[in-house]
């Protein structure tokens, strides 16, 4: 029995390829996590060595959603870092994106505010509604498709779940 056609092996370096939006930003924290870059442009060859097709207007747009500023790196130049605490505007965008998209509805117990998600969504609806801090609200405990918040007193209740039914219907809070 005679073996068929060995398969030739590939030469030359791999193909560049178009990254996802969740791919370009893992590697963008990657790379600045290990390698001062100083300007889009560095970051964007950086990008391109792993074999990326990238173009300096979409790394721009990256980073503003990644929050990225410019920190002093010793040497008398600055590099880009991740902020140690996002902005509240981001965090504010964040929410607002997360309940557009994931909310189906939002209603009332007694004491708490339920809101029902997209299956599987809950808790980065949840963590976006933690990070806003709000004074009137102690926290939030997530399921696979709903969320309890609890309010810091009872009577901020019907004030919340106005809140968070202005952001589901993508008007401002």
């Amino acid at each position: 029995m005679a073996a068929g056609p060995a398969r030739r092996a590939r030469r030359g370096p791999p193909v560049p390829r178009e990254a996802t939006r969740a791919d370009r930003e893992r590697r963008i924290r990657e790379i600045i996590g290990t390698h001062p870059v100083g300007t889009q442009e560095e970051l964007v060859e950086a990008l391109r060595r792993q074999r990326l097709t990238v173009t300096q207007a979409t790394v721009s747009r990256d980073v503003k959603r990644l929050g990225l500023v410019k920190a002093p790196a010793g040497d008398g130049r600055s590099r880009y870092v991740l902020p140690d605490r996002p902005s509240p505007i981001d965090v504010r965008r964040r929410l607002r994106q997360a309940a557009t998209e994931y909310v189906r509805s939002v209603d009332a117990g007694e004491d708490l505010v339920v809101i029902h998600t997209l299956t599987g969504r809950a808790n980065a609806v949840a963590a976006a509604i933690d990070d806003m801090r709000w004074d009137d609200v102690v926290g939030t405990v997530a399921g696979d498709d709903t969320i309890l918040v609890v309010p810091r007193r009872r009577a901020v209740r019907d004030s919340l779940v106005l809140r968070f039914r202005r952001l589901v219907g993508g008007r401002p809070v």
